[in-house]
């Protein structure tokens, strides 16, 4: 049984990557972007500076929504008591890998209060041919579809997937099933490490409940402007 429904305003549908190497870094980007972003994720290189927990405490002091990428992936044993501590903070989401049953029913059993899972299905980066290179036979659409399926009976709140499969997500999952997509490009494809890309419209358009947004935001020559512009997107998407 999944947790209770994470309620998202229009403007807590942008979710900005804080992907920097120090906590005074990044929490000079959240007083950089102000009012225009309401949700933060924070990951595996905040984690390295140490400072990691002061980010997400002073990120919550701000009344700001927490997501927690750490793509856990471990025995059941050991994810359960990752996620039974991690759901004493104010975390609205984290991440774990989708590649194992009884790791995720573990997760999805130790998790309480407002705490939401998703489940990585094929990273961004990767193609077809990437797949392959593992071991694994399909198209990344297809192994999307069968980790979404797979995360939703193990009692997972949703996935995390290229806004190119969430169509077929949607379709297969049905409404209540949270769609997370990140390797958003607003203005397309920029020839960085991020191939299977869609815009902001198009991944609403086709069944997303909220998008991640990183470098196109920070690389702005106009960051605050940039993330207003990206939530005008959403609004529109959204009517």
């Amino acid at each position: 049984m999944s947790g209770r429904p994470l309620q998202l305003g229009p403007r807590e549908r942008l979710i900005v990557a804080l992907d920097e190497p120090t906590g005074d870094e990044a929490l000079a980007w959240v007083d950089r972007l102000g009012d225009a972003v309401r949700f933060y994720k924070i990951g595996m290189e905040l984690l390295a500076s140490g400072d990691y927990f002061r980010v997400l405490d002073e990120l919550a002091r701000r009344e700001k929504k927490i997501f927690v990428d750490l793509k856990f992936f471990d025995i059941p044993a050991t994810i359960a008591g990752v996620i039974k501590g991690l759901s004493r903070w104010p975390v609205s989401y984290c991440t774990l890998h989708g590649w194992h049953a009884g790791m995720m029913e573990a997760a999805a059993t130790a998790r309480s209060g407002d705490l939401r899972l998703l489940a990585v299905t094929v990273l961004t980066s990767m193609d077809g041919k990437d797949l392959k290179a593992m071991g694994i036979d399909g198209e990344p659409a297809d192994i999307v579809v069968q980790r979404a399926l797979a995360a939703q009976a193990a009692g997972i709140d949703g996935v995390i997937a290229s806004g190119q499969e969430a169509g077929v997500i949607r379709a297969a999952t049905g409404p209540g099933f949270d769609i997370v997509c990140p390797g958003i490009r607003p203005g397309g494809p920029v020839g960085d490490d991020q191939k299977r890309t869609v815009g902001v419209a198009e991944a609403f358009g086709l069944g997303a409940d909220a998008i991640v947004v990183g470098r196109p935001i920070r690389q702005a020559a106009d960051p605050r402007a940039a993330a207003e512009a990206i939530q005008r997107e959403i609004a529109d998407s959204l009517i």
